[in-house]
């Protein structure tokens, strides 16, 4: 039941720095926010380690390295794929990737799951599907160069639960802060490298203005412009969403040492996917976003599957 609640905690977490994300990504370059997000997570995390101890012994360093590793590879390959291809098609690709894979991983290991869990991981795969379908009208052409970059951005998504699914039990925050460092590294570099093309005449802009990473930052609309000076409100806005990606992470990592059953690393997989729920509630509440009949009844399945889950 606390890994249920705390895989859905993570979940509708992630789903709120997806959205403050993306509204900060409306005025600056999407992979600016991410980075300057991945910096502001390290804060909150340099916080608790007198609370929760963080041990870097070799397995928590390595988990660490192996989540930022994949969470910034993921979502460069998700930009790259939502600005070349059709987001109503991709986007949910990315989100099934990123719950089956860990899944995938736990049935190879040799994890059984009894009926009731399995139907409940079904239909929440269902769910990310539906919830996570949006409106394209950018004409853009499914490619299988833009399919295959999706879904291995999925892959990436999922192999950062995997990494943490690894982490030790006496680890502390090490993992988390190892792989924090990592992304701010790496999405710091390529939001300096971006800025720099842009800044040359002729330079191209942000490669994924139209783009929505699952877990760091959300993208903006198509036409986004990047502004010179960051108003008060947008601070405050992209600090939010980077602490609560850390706080995200933290949860999902909790869930999946908070039981020993063998089948907490797919439950915990397929509802951390479920974040899409939470970036449409707030943009129906916080934007007057009318949700589909398509998404709301992803958000039914859902709760049925989060509630199958829990009685599993």
């Amino acid at each position: 039941m606390l890994t249920v609640l705390l895989g859905l905690t993570g979940a509708v977490v992630y789903g709120a720095a997806d959205f403050l994300g993306g509204l900060a990504a409306r005025r600056v370059r999407t992979v600016t926010v991410a980075a300057v997000a991945a910096a502001v997570g390290l804060v909150p995390l340099a916080a608790a380690v007198p609370l929760v101890g963080a041990v870097l012994s070799g397995p928590a360093v390595l988990a660490g390295v192996a989540a930022g590793a994949a969470g910034s590879v993921a979502v460069l390959l998700l930009y790259r794929a939502l600005a070349t291809g059709p987001m109503s098609v991709l986007s949910p690709l990315t989100a099934v990737f990123a719950a089956v894979t860990p899944v995938v991983v736990a049935l190879l290991r040799g994890t059984v799951l009894s009926v009731v869990a399995s139907v409940a991981l079904v239909v929440a795969v269902v769910a990310v599907v539906l919830v996570a379908a949006v409106r394209d009208r950018s004409g853009a052409r499914v490619t299988v160069g833009g399919v295959a970059t999706a879904a291995v951005a999925g892959c990436g998504f999922g192999g950062i639960v995997l990494a943490y699914d690894a982490v030790p039990a006496d680890a502390g925050v090490a993992s988390l802060l190892v792989a924090r460092v990592l992304q701010t590294v790496v999405l710091g570099a390529v939001a300096v490298v971006v800025a720099v093309r842009a800044a040359r005449p002729g330079g191209a802009g942000d490669p994924a203005t139209s783009a929505r990473p699952d877990g760091s930052a959300a993208g903006s609309p198509a036409g986004s412009a990047p502004v010179s000076r960051w108003a008060r409100r947008l601070v405050v806005t992209v600090a939010a969403c980077g602490v609560l990606d850390t706080l995200a992470n933290a949860c999902i990592q909790a869930a999946l040492h908070v039981g020993s059953d063998a089948s907490t690393l797919p439950v915990v997989s397929v509802l951390n996917a479920l974040y899409p729920v939470g970036t449409v509630v707030l943009a129906g509440v916080v934007l007057r976003e009318r949700l589909t009949v398509v998404q709301w009844t992803g958000i039914v399945l859902a709760f049925a599957a989060s509630v199958g889950l829990a009685l599993a």
